[in-house]
């Protein structure tokens, strides 16, 4: 066998090892419960401890030693003609093993993106899959000593040698639809919980948790036809006239080796962009008991915020909605919620801007845009989990 051809194979054979954990495991648990990965016993990995301060630009990069983690990003955006457009996008890291990493092929990291598009037309999304150590996926700095986070061609890349993934550019190809959105904050990033310490359970779970709730957003949106999408977007003449979008976006950056507590089979979040400048950020973690854990974040337009407990908030479910899902499955999903601040005598009612938003990937879940009135009006996005 010939060098190129043992490294092809080689390179193959370790790909598939590597995902045969990643995409089999996760799979295999789906029908019972594929967050129960969430739930793993997190001996050996990093704990999540009180007191520890976030560090920038250091924490925008990876923490390996953890299970888990992510870099999640949601906008609002609209066309020329006001028409709404919705883009989600997540990058995920996982720890195979609580050993060190090796990197190299010795790397015991896996990479999971996610990206989804809402139109006019309908919802796309995919999932892609890659190992660490070799390339194909990661985050760190790159030579012009510019944040970047990418798996494949689709990317997340600061445009300033702040390390920092803001200022900084979106590219993702989903489908045949190609996104380019330029990205400004101006206000400090958000610690959420105590300083970044984000307490998920009474039984000590928790994660490092932060945002930037206030993003710009601006860029284009092209439809590629075939031949064009087939390729990845590089033949820019045969692709159609290009959308203008604006809007507004939100960064979530959490780690944590064992988010959820045993008894919690899901999560209900929602981030919200008020037409004041204000925003707000409210999650439950729901308990088999119905002690459901609740906590969020009340932002000011300047990026002042006041955390938020479950004596702050009401964050309830209206009703529930039947969607049929792929394989002709039926969910009933809680689409339209209630959120209140007492304390502030605020109120709002949350509808989702389309039900068919329902991501049939490993870890199963629905997360899309969502409008609210009330107090005031705004939009934001809706995730669901264990459901």
């Amino acid at each position: 066998m010939t060098s190129q051809r043992h490294h092809a194979w080689r390179h193959s054979v370790v790909t598939k090892l590597t995902l045969l954990i990643t995409l089999v495991c996760a799979p295999a648990l789906a029908e019972d419960d594929a967050y129960q990965l969430l739930r793993g016993d997190p001996q050996g990995y990093a704990k999540v401890t009180l007191g520890i301060p976030l560090v920038f630009p250091a924490d925008h990069l990876p923490h390996p030693d953890y299970r888990i983690e992510w870099w999640y990003l949601t906008a609002n955006l609209t066309d020329d003609s006001g028409a709404h457009y919705g883009v989600h996008w997540t990058l995920f890291r996982q720890s195979m093993s609580p050993e060190h990493d090796a990197s190299g092929w010795a790397s015991n990291q896996v990479w999971m993106a996610h990206a989804a598009l809402s139109t006019p037309d309908g919802h796309v999304y995919q999932q892609r899959f890659a190992r660490g150590g070799i390339g194909q996926a990661g985050v760190g700095v790159n030579a012009q000593g510019q944040f970047d986070a990418w798996l494949d061609g689709s990317r997340l890349t600061g445009t300033s040698t702040s390390k920092s993934p803001l200022p900084g550019q979106l590219n993702f190809t989903v489908e045949d639809y190609q996104v380019t959105l330029d990205m400004t904050a101006e206000t400090p990033w958000v610690l959420q919980g105590k300083q970044g310490y984000s307490q998920k359970s009474n039984l000590g779970q928790a994660s490092y948790y932060y945002s930037q709730p206030h993003i710009k957003m601006s860029g284009q949106l092209r439809r590629l036809d075939q031949s064009d999408s087939q390729n990845g977007g590089e033949n820019a003449d045969t692709a159609r006239q290009p959308i203008t979008l604006n809007g507004q976006g939100w960064l979530d950056r959490e780690w944590s080796s064992q988010p959820l507590a045993p008894n919690q089979p899901g999560w209900d979040w929602l981030s919200v962009h008020l037409d004041d400048g204000h925003a707000l950020m409210v999650y439950r973690l729901r308990q088999r008991d119905g002690n459901d854990w609740v906590s969020g974040s009340w932002i000011a337009p300047d990026g002042s915020a006041t955390t938020l407990t479950k004596d702050d908030i009401v964050f309830e479910p209206i009703d529930t909605t039947l969607i049929t899902t792929a394989g002709n499955i039926q969910h009933q999903l809680p689409l339209n919620w209630r959120v209140s601040l007492p304390a502030q005598d605020l109120s709002w009612t949350v509808t989702p801007v389309s039900k068919e938003h329902w991501l049939d990937t490993a870890f199963p879940y629905w997360e899309g845009p969502v409008m609210l009135t009330g107090a005031s009006k705004g939009q934001g996005f809706l995730e669901l989990t264990g459901y």
